[in-house]
Parts: structure tokens; sequence; C-alpha cells
């Protein structure tokens, strides 16, 4: 595709497919990291691992494919990208890159937003937002959770494949 051409991304999950666009002009590093993972495969197979109804739900840990190691979300694609903190809001459907203290410690972790988050504007690197899906992003995140932070989800929700289409 053309740099001209706006790619969108599927995400084809075991609740449906959720649809966003992305935001180079903001964060050019990070929507080319998630892209080139994404065809790379390396979402294949994982599994949103931290749901908040109200708040987000997170997956892109590699940890939570089937057979894989160590806990889910402290996995990564083996290196660490530089925060891109803007001035894009955290609302309900943006697309927005998990990570630790570190600022600079974004891997392959995301998180979609399911309320507003403005408390997390210019901490995290906000990169896109659902523009299909709605009915998906609210399915998933309202699966029931438990655990110490009452975000594990009851049910494994995967990411099946990451596919583009031209917007």
């Amino acid at each position: 595709m053309s740099n001209t051409t706006k790619e969108l991304a599927v995400i084809s999950t075991t609740k449906g497919d959720l649809t966003l666009e992305f935001w180079p002009d903001v964060a050019p590093g990070h929507v080319e990291n998630f892209k080139k993972l994404a065809k790379q495969g390396f979402y294949d197979g994982t599994a949103f691992h931290r749901i908040i109804k109200g708040f987000m739900i997170q997956g892109g840990c590699p940890n939570t494919k089937p057979g894989g190691r160590g806990m889910p979300g402290t996995g990564g694609p083996g290196y660490q990208i530089k925060a891109e903190f803007n001035t894009k809001s955290h609302v309900r459907g943006v697309l927005s890159m998990a990570r630790s203290s570190n600022p600079d410690s974004a891997g392959s972790q995301f998180f979609i937003c399911h309320g507003d988050a403005k408390f997390l504007d210019r901490q995290y690197t906000a990169f896109g937002q659902l523009v299909k899906g709605d009915e998906v992003l609210e399915a998933i995140a309202t699966v029931p959770t438990s655990g110490p932070e009452r975000s594990t989800p009851s049910e494994r929700i995967e990411i099946k494949s990451i596919s583009f289409v031209a917007a």
C-alpha cells in the first residue's frame, strides 16, 4: 500500500472483530511497531489478559499464548520503544500502549479504553482509535473477572489474528 493509503487494523477475536485506525501523525513509532508485530503474527493466539470494565481491555502479551511461559502481563517482544506522549485524550475506544513505570518501556502490550481514562493523558502513548466494533469492545469489557485486581477474565478471549484493510 502506498503511504497515502490509510490502513485499518482488524483484530479478530473470539468475541468478534475490532477495527482500529491509527494516528501516525502523533505516534509514528508506536503505529509502526504495532503494525510490524501484527504483520509478523506476534499477536496471533494471544489473549486479552487484563479487563477492567469502565476502564480498558489489555492484550498483546506473548505469555498468554497457549503453552506460554511467564506471568500474563509481563511479556514483550524483547525490546522497548520510546514514549510518544501526545495530546490525544484517553477516551472510550482509544488505542494506547501499556508500559511499566518506565515511560520508555512499551513493547507489544496495548489496551483499548472502555471508558474515559483521561488521567492517562500525556503519560501513555495513544496511537489510534476504534472505528468499528464497539459492541465487541463492550462484550469483552463486560466479561466477569476475578483475581487481586479483579481484572483476570473468567474466560479466554483470544486474538485470533490481526489483518489490515485500506480505509
